[in-house]
């Protein structure tokens, strides 16, 4: 390494809380590698960039973590190093000063400064770095562009998602109690379970992607398919297949039955397969939980599944609700933007 290094790691990390705010700056300036010369040229501007002026002068014991944090990151910053180590301290105050921080960044990478990002956040690493490292358990599992690593990633993370979740599944299957006779009074109270006279039952329930396969995971957008095994211990012509999707907060996203959808049933017997296709499954992010049943058009459940299927949408935008429309933005051409993330 050449020239001088200056780390964002804990910020204020030399703070006296008995003395003022000035007298830190100097002290925390001269262990960064400035002479007190240099700490005074820059005291100004290392206190507005805080946004410390009328507190500077308090002991640092009054502060509130926030101002703690941002004058540690103002006098960090300002001691101009070549090399800026950096270790997830970007949460250091409100939205105004964050954007500031992340400014100060950009004008160091234009600058030709080196700066080291150590972070979970992927949107900082895409839009900030030439090149990305990810590591696991000290170990390196790719590097290079960072858009590529970032997808690396996540492609990672979704398929340990995915493993935990069909572990919960097998769990609670495994720790089934037996059925229940009668359905919940109270449907929109009702925790997961199981319940129905089981004269038609649903022996296996599958969530698929586009491919065919079993998945937990899906993007945002794409297809999902919900294939249910079921069996008829006897013929009858008496049923309705139904399911609901809710979110992780108990909001339902969407329910729907066989017999909402004027499918007239005339008989069912032995092993059978039902499969419910969402072509487009326009959801945002999150985690989202679902219910299959059988049951009689009078409404007496034959096999009621509560809760027991968890899925997870993901997707690279950050919006908010439930449903994600297909939607497009126009603009007139006074209106311009210079990139879209």
């Amino acid at each position: 390494m050449h020239g001088r290094i200056s780390a964002l790691i804990e910020l204020g990390a030399g703070f006296h809380p008995e003395i003022s705010g000035r007298e830190n700056v100097f002290i925390n300036g001269i262990m960064l590698g400035l002479s007190k010369r240099e700490v005074a040229r820059r005291f100004d501007e290392i206190v507005d960039f805080a946004e410390m002026k009328d507190f500077i002068d308090a002991p640092v014991k009054t502060y509130s973590s926030g101002m703690y944090m941002r004058l540690g990151f103002a006098v960090a910053i300002h001691v101009d190093p070549d090399v800026l180590l950096v270790d997830e301290v970007l949460a250091v105050g409100d939205e105004g000063f964050t954007h500031k921080c992340l400014d100060k960044f950009s004008e160091f990478k234009r600058r030709g400064k080196t700066i080291l990002l150590v972070t979970h956040s992927l949107g900082l690493v895409e839009r900030f770095c030439d090149e990305a490292l990810w590591l696991d358990k000290g170990k390196v599992r790719g590097e290079g562009d960072p858009r590529r690593v970032v997808g690396a990633y996540l492609t990672d993370v979704e398929r340990s998602e995915e493993k935990e979740l069909a572990a919960d599944e097998v769990r609670t299957a495994d720790s089934e109690q037996p059925a229940l006779i009668e359905e919940p009074a109270d449907m929109q109270r009702a925790v997961e379970g199981r319940w129905g006279s089981r004269e038609i039952e649903i022996t296996e329930v599958a969530l698929k992607d586009a491919s065919g396969a079993t998945s937990h995971i899906f993007q945002s957008g794409e297809q999902m398919a919900i294939h249910l095994k079921v069996r008829a211990h006897a013929p009858t012509g008496d049923f309705v297949f139904g399911l609901a999707l809710y979110n992780a907060e108990g909001v339902t996203c969407y329910g729907t039955n066989t017999s909402i959808e004027e499918f007239l049933p005339a008989d069912i017997r032995g092993d059978g397969d039902v499969v419910f296709t969402i072509d487009n499954l326009d959801l945002v992010e999150g985690t989202y939980k679902l219910d299959v049943a059988v049951h009689n058009r009078d409404h007496r459940p034959y096999d009621y599944h509560r809760l027991l299927y968890t899925f997870r949408v993901k997707s690279r935008t950050s919006e908010v609700g439930i449903y994600r429309p297909k939607h497009r933005w126009q603009f007139s051409h006074n209106i311009t933007f210079t990139s879209r993330g």
